[in-house]
């Protein structure tokens, strides 16, 4: 039998289980593995946002919008409509976004020459450090939330997660 030790999340869903007794409905380890992952989730999120306070001239949302544009599926080159899909605001708020990037030289705005009704939106070089720079700090907050898991544990995790993604899908 593999002992395991016990995080806040069993104290949950101890606290659950006793209030649903009974309740076919309830199955504790989907509880623990949503609110599991919900807490990840959490914790990864906060790193995110304390990464950009005190940062008045680069936001959260700034890189947002440089990530879609760096990683969308036409990678450097985009309409502000194809950002706001990406990034899941209107049409408006992208404007917005795109004014301030632009305005902090971190893009470029320019009429499609074979469709003068269509802007395309292009990082340019400090957009693509500033990018980088965010990008790389990032993915060391998300390996220090998922730093206690060994290699072998996370290709696990992958599977699993992959399997629950399909089912999904």
């Amino acid at each position: 039998m593999v002992e395991r030790s016990q995080d806040s999340v069993d104290l949950h869903v101890a606290r659950w289980a006793a209030l649903w007794e009974g309740n076919p409905a309830f199955d504790a380890e989907v509880e623990g593995a949503m609110t599991r992952m919900q807490f990840i989730l959490r914790v990864r999120n906060r790193r995110e946002a304390a990464a950009f306070l005190g940062e008045e001239d680069f936001t959260r949302e700034d890189y947002s919008t440089l990530h879609a544009l760096m990683v969308q599926p036409h990678p450097t080159e985009a309409t502000p409509t194809q950002l706001a899909e990406a990034v899941g605001v209107t049409k408006a708020s992208m404007t917005g976004r795109l004014d301030r990037l632009e305005r902090a030289g971190l893009i470029t705005r320019e009429t499609d020459s074979s469709n003068r009704r269509r802007v395309l939106v292009r990082p340019n070089q400090a957009g693509r450090d500033a990018w980088d720079k965010y990008v790389h700090a990032g993915m060391r907050r998300e390996q220090e939330v998922l730093g206690a898991l060994t290699g072998k544990e996370l290709v696990q995790l992958n599977t699993l997660l992959r399997k629950a993604v399909r089912g999904l899908e």
